[in-house]
């Protein structure tokens, strides 16, 4: 394991809980202006984290309705964030499945340039019906599909950028960002990833699973070095134990129902309003994850956690929090950093992909408290060493695809 942790913040909109907006003091429409962005970049500089982390879906979200969304276009957000900060590490997501590669290949290459070599890429096949629809189609691609063209794909771009003779990069060309757990996601991971944004919770299976993808990057030629594993980690932070309990608690009771009951079902795969709120979840109702659509990495979240834990409906929704699945540890700033401490020293995680609660204030507690209490573990940085996302990671540059072989065309609508 490296000496230090690797922390990157993930701009949510207004937070990872689904009520997050509506929490007192939290103003529900930041999110639809570009200094809500800038300013939570500046403040986890500040802190010295390695990368903020935009998600995005070309979509939009039915959801709308009842929480704030991802609503401004990743690049064009991070180019301004690019503008007003010197060194922290800027990392969006943009589909595989929906852009041309040649076009994407030279947007993200320019941005890099542009940055000082601060950009990174976040692949994703954008599962669902919706990101279908958008594009004219009358379903989404077969899980299959879209990875086999997110492979080609991503190579595609990295042998552009290797190919610059102009414009190059301060670090070579962007971190290629992967965030995937299904077994067409490990694969890609493997071949392809710098960075994987994983979602896990339990401590064995995350351990297990970095094992796995260190072990897929050597087999395909690359150093298990040069893989960095990043879970999802959402923070609920207090200055007692029974300040932050309140805070979640609070944050439980904010959540508009109708919506977590959609985002559920929409997860997976079956109406959950036919539900009773206390009774077990029914196992049986759940697919073997590889036979299911959309995205198999929360829907194994989802399973996961009813076969340990064997939820009612209502425990369910308050355990997922109204967000995506990804594990919520809730406590002070010394709690918090226990946890993270376990997880890293353990060899389950290289670092975290940091989803505060709620936005600004969730990552202010995070930046103001945990990340003091990590440095005075020797856990974390005081102080950049280098400025580009590549020396914030510790990675070097990977050789670039002998030959980008075709990138396979959608299939026809």
């Amino acid at each position: 394991m490296p000496d230090q942790l690797h922390l990157n913040v993930n701009i949510l909109n207004a937070g990872v809980f689904g009520g997050s907006w509506r929490l007192p003091g939290t103003d529900p429409l930041a999110s639809y202006t570009i200094d809500h962005y800038t300013s939570i970049a500046k403040k986890a500089e500040a802190a010295k984290l390695d990368a903020v982390f935009l998600a995005d879906g070309p979509l939009l979200d039915p959801a709308i309705r009842h929480r704030a969304g991802n609503n401004l276009e990743p690049s064009t957000v991070l180019a301004r964030i690019a503008a007003q900060t010197e060194r922290i590490g800027l990392i969006g997501t943009l589909s595989s499945s929906y852009n041309d590669p040649d076009e994407l290949a030279r947007r993200l290459g320019d941005l890099d340039y542009v940055s000082g070599g601060r950009f990174g890429w976040n692949v994703v096949t954008t599962a669902g019906p919706v990101a279908a629809r958008n594009f004219g189609r009358n379903a989404e691609q077969a899980h299959a599909y879209r990875y086999q063209r997110a492979a080609a794909f991503t190579e595609h771009a990295a042998a552009s950028w290797a190919a610059r003779t102009s414009l190059v990069s301060p670090q070579g060309r962007p971190v290629v960002v992967q965030a995937g757990g299904s077994s067409d996601g490990r694969r890609l991971a493997a071949r392809v990833a710098e960075v994987v944004f994983s979602a896990d919770q339990d401590l064995d299976h995350a351990k297990a699973f970095r094992a796995e993808l260190r072990a897929g990057a050597a087999a395909h030629g690359r150093s298990p070095d040069g893989i960095v594993v990043l879970p999802g980690l959402s923070t609920v932070i207090g200055s007692t134990e029974v300040e932050a309990k309140a805070r979640r608690e609070l944050l439980d009771d904010l959540l508009p129902d109708v919506y977590a009951r959609g985002r559920l079902s929409g997860q997976v795969g079956f109406d959950v309003g036919e539900l009773d709120d206390d009774e077990p979840f029914p196992l049986d109702r759940l697919l073997d994850p590889d036979e299911a659509g959309g995205s198999q990495t929360f829907y194994r979240m989802v399973r996961g956690i009813v076969e340990r834990e064997r939820p009612t409906l209502r425990q369910l929704l308050r355990k997922l929090g109204g967000g995506f699945g990804h594990r919520i540890v809730t406590g002070t700033p010394e709690q918090v950093a226990d946890d993270i401490e376990l997880w890293f020293r353990s060899g389950a995680a290289d670092g975290f992909n940091v989803m505060p609660d709620v936005l600004p204030s969730g990552l202010d507690d995070f930046a103001d408290h945990v990340v003091p209490e990590l440095q005075r573990r020797g856990l974390f940085r005081r102080e950049y060493e280098g400025s580009t996302l590549r020396s914030h990671l510790g990675l070097g540059l990977p050789a670039a695809p002998a030959a980008a072989g075709p990138v396979p065309a959608l299939e026809a609508a």
